[in-house]
């Protein structure tokens, strides 16, 4: 019998809900639950694909190829259960299958509403592609109140009444400000948070209050006096030192024993946290410090490399020391000395972008790194910069250049039209439209035997996540070769160039997949955790 929990917010955006989600899920795999999470998020778009990174953040990659929201990367650390395409959808889509089946005729000539049609939909949705978890964590984005949410709060009010009490379960975030001039906390925001949830036909089972103070008893009452759930059932959220402490957070004020009195379940075993207890043990209190300079061009909003910057995490708990992230545009390099800004870092990583904006800046870092020997590591566009770097600094190509720039005298870097995924033959062209046509999705490498990637993957071919419109053009492979930049993974057809190092160099790699996106906590990427440790040998250096 599966479960589903419900999880929305209210008052204010950015409380934690995605966190609580994947808090919760992995603290009911830790009672012995399978457990499947998804996001239905409100906006108009069909995807997050074609979204500036300053709106919203990362776009996460699943295995299948579906560009989601962020949250999605939180679920897979926190539970490690691969998301799928099936477990994000939007306003834009459910209206897109909405109308595609209204125009061929499957509604029977019928008046299109928004109830049943559009709710029916997102019913669907939640139910559909599962394969008996115990539990279902839906979470639904925006906040309580907001118009574009109304269609979803309805589905699931609905989903709440045909699943009934023993399979359906509602839990809603709210802020308990602490108003600093009057030395309290409000609850006002909290109640006038349900009052809204309650009118939408909606009653929450769990109140999750997210707060920076301890929450004394009195409010904890008059919480749930107010908005008529049971006392224990008032979860404080109070902020931690780490995101990794916030299972064990929710589990000691109750949370995963308020949901299995709620489906009685049993309770008496307690859950092994100690996964959890390792990780956060190893957080605080590190036997190093390494300093990594991310040279991107969303550095402005940190959610933009959210996978990236939780992986290099995973790196320094591999290696048992802190990563101090130096946030680096680089469009300052345009203007301004590279060693200035880099001479002290321990590593070097260019992250994925798209576009020329910021592209010479990030190619100088590329150069300081290789001709300094300080560790670097290109994921994506970085890799493309490695390899236009070393075409015009090391091959003599002074027109090396990538054909998403314009007309390129040596297009090192340019759209591949063509390629091979399992058996089938995926196309793209110059005039697609930009959103869901680029090569997405979990893609086969073969490694070059004797290599270091080789080594470090300790395998003969990987399978990794990618993102991306352009390649790396396999028709300069033999002066990148003689140049010193040696391909060392390759698609199965040997095509499509999927990794670049130096032997000659401490620690140089570069990959055109998104390695972040399967780093977890608990299972550090391979990648991650040997460009730390060559970071670490580094420091010892400088």
């Amino acid at each position: 019998m599966t479960r589903f929990i419900f999880i929305t917010g209210g008052v204010v955006s950015s409380l934690g809900k995605g966190l609580a989600s994947a808090a919760l899920g992995a603290l009911l795999q830790a009672r012995g639950y399978s457990v499947r999470l998804r996001k239905l998020d409100p906006y108009l778009n069909v995807d997050p694909g074609t979204m500036s990174p300053f709106q919203h953040g990362e776009v996460y990659v699943t295995d299948d190829g579906a560009e989601t929201d962020l949250d999605l990367g939180h679920y897979e650390r926190f539970t490690g259960v691969p998301s799928r395409q099936s477990d994000n959808v939007t306003t834009g889509r459910i209206y897109s299958d909405v109308i595609a089946k209204e125009r061929r005729g499957d509604y029977l000539g019928a008046t299109v509403q928004v109830i049943p049609h559009v709710t029916d939909a997102i019913k669907e949705f939640v139910q559909e592609d599962l394969n008996g978890e115990d539990f279902v964590l839906c979470e639904i984005g925006g906040t309580v109140g907001d118009i574009e949410s109304l269609p979803f709060l309805e589905a699931i009010r609905q989903l709440g009444n045909e699943l009934g009490p023993d399979c359906s379960m509602f839990m809603h975030l709210t802020l308990v400000p602490f108003i600093a001039a009057a030395g309290e906390l409000k609850t006002k925001p909290t109640q006038h948070s349900v009052k809204e949830l309650l009118g939408l036909g909606i009653q929450p089972h769990v109140l999750i209050c997210r707060m920076e103070q301890q929450m004394p008893e009195a409010e904890r009452r008059k919480i749930a006096l107010f908005c008529n759930v049971r006392q224990d059932s008032v979860i404080p959220g109070l902020d931690v030192d780490s995101i990794y402490a916030v299972p064990m957070a929710y589990h000691e004020q109750g949370l995963d024993t308020v949901v299995c009195h709620h489906f009685r379940l049993p309770i008496d075993k307690k859950p092994s946290l100690r996964i959890w207890s390792d990780i956060v043990e190893a957080v605080r209190k590190p036997e190093g410090q390494v300093t990594i300079a991310v040279v991107g061009k969303y550095v402005q909003l940190p959610d933009a490399y959210k996978s990236l910057s939780e992986a290099l995490t995973h790196g320094g708990i591999a290696n048992n020391v802190e990563v101090k992230l130096d946030w680096i545009d680089s469009e300052i390099f345009e203007r301004e000395d590279v060693v200035q800004h880099l001479d002290h870092v321990h590593g070097i990583l260019v992250p994925g972008g798209f576009g020329e904006r910021g592209s010479e800046g990030k190619i100088k870092a590329v150069q300081f790194a290789r001709e300094r020997n300080v560790p670097y590591f290109g994921i994506c566009f970085g890799m493309q910069m490695a390899v236009i770097e070393a075409a015009r600094n090391i091959a003599g190509l002074a027109g090396a250049s990538s054909t998403e720039f314009g007309h390129a005298k040596d297009p090192v870097v340019g759209l591949m039209t063509e390629w091979s995924k399992g058996e089938d033959v995926e196309q793209r062209g110059e005039e697609d439209d930009l959103g869901g046509t680029m090569r997405l999705g979990a893609y086969p490498c073969d490694l070059l035997p004797g290599t270091r990637v080789a080594d470090i993957y300790r395998s003969s071919s990987v399978s990794e996540r990618h993102r991306h419109r352009y390649e790396v053009n396999i028709g300069y492979r033999e002066e990148l070769e003689q140049a010193g930049l040696k391909f060392s993974g390759l698609s199965p057809d040997a095509i499509l160039p999927e990794i670049v190092e130096y032997e000659d160099h401490p620690w140089f790699i570069g990959v055109q997949f998104h390695p972040e996106l399967k780093s977890k906590p608990f299972d550090p990427h391979p990648l991650f955790t040997s460009f730390i440790a060559a970071a670490v040998a580094q420091s010892r250096l400088v």
